[in-house]
């Protein structure tokens, strides 16, 4: 199995458990994943779909949820053949009826039942400054980026507690944005949403320590990745291109995938909190 650590200098930003640097999770630590169910937002296209396609090969059953469902539909018959399923779905994170609904959708299909992986991907970004920006856009970053997952959590976290599930997983993918404020106008009100996220896990995480809950949850925070994103915030393609130029090779869509099933493969007893991630030519 491919480590997420090619291209990427991974910092373990909390505590990783007992014996985290020694071993290698193996391809059979996915298996107690088998023909358990994840949710996976924002699957159409990038990160997304490649988490769902990873998924479904460890033998997973893939809800995929995303505004254009047909890319998720196209990507559950490639998958045909694979051990697991995929199960596309049109939803809007952003609104509630959406997200109640989809959860309301699992819990009566009986393939599925409930979710033990839930993982928010969803996410965007526009270009609209703090000075400058439009209120609208920045409600609409706010509404996939922070409630989206926020509501996506809990009703997974319910599903998982009205099933008696006591090993799911939370995962929630940041940004070093989250971490750190770049130089970049285009970025603050985004970064302001990730720092957000950043509260949110460790947050998540209390709560769950509180109630005495083996359920985990892992923030996963990548420097730049080669998708879609710049283009879709710039909506300009040489725009979108800058964000890239100084880096010698920025992080791949595989990168991240890896990262999060190394997290869903670590032992019970080990809690993967919060994990940076940044192209290995990266000085700072």
């Amino acid at each position: 199995m491919r480590t997420p650590m090619r291209a990427a200098e991974t910092s373990l930003h909390k505590r990783l458990g007992t014996g985290c640097c020694s071993r290698q999770p193996s391809h059979s630590d996915m298996q107690r994943w088998s023909g358990r169910v994840a949710l996976v937002t924002g699957a159409s296209v990038g990160i997304g779909a490649g988490l769902v396609k990873a998924l479904v090969k460890h033998g997973m059953k893939v809800v995929g949820c995303a505004r254009n469902v047909d890319k998720i539909q196209k990507l559950a018959d490639d998958l045909k053949d694979e051990p697991g399923m995929v199960k596309a779905i049109r939803r809007d994170v952003s609104k509630e009826e959406d997200v109640m609904a989809m959860f309301q959708m699992i819990r009566a299909d009986p393939d599925l039942g409930g979710v033990d992986v839930c993982i928010n991907n969803a996410g965007l970004a526009h270009n609209e400054p703090l000075l400058t920006g439009s209120t609208p856009l920045w409600r609409e970053m706010v509404d996939v980026n922070i409630l989206g997952l926020c509501m996506c959590s809990r009703e997974a976290f319910k599903s998982m507690q009205e099933r008696k599930v006591d090993d799911g997983h939370i995962i929630l993918l940041n940004s070093l944005s989250g971490h750190r404020v770049m130089p970049l106008r285009a970025m603050h009100f985004y970064s302001a949403t990730k720092f957000a996220v950043t509260g949110l896990c460790e947050g998540l995480r209390q709560e769950l320590r509180e109630m005495k809950s083996g359920i985990r949850v892992t923030s996963i925070s990548p420097r730049l990745v080669q998708t879609d994103f710049f283009s879709r915030m710039y909506k300009d393609e040489e725009k979108s291109k800058s964000g890239f130029r100084h880096l010698v090779q920025p992080l791949q869509t595989e990168d991240i995938v890896s990262t999060i099933v190394f997290a869903l493969q670590s032992p019970e007893h080990m809690e993967i909190i919060d994990l940076l991630v940044k192209p290995t030519s990266e000085a700072s």
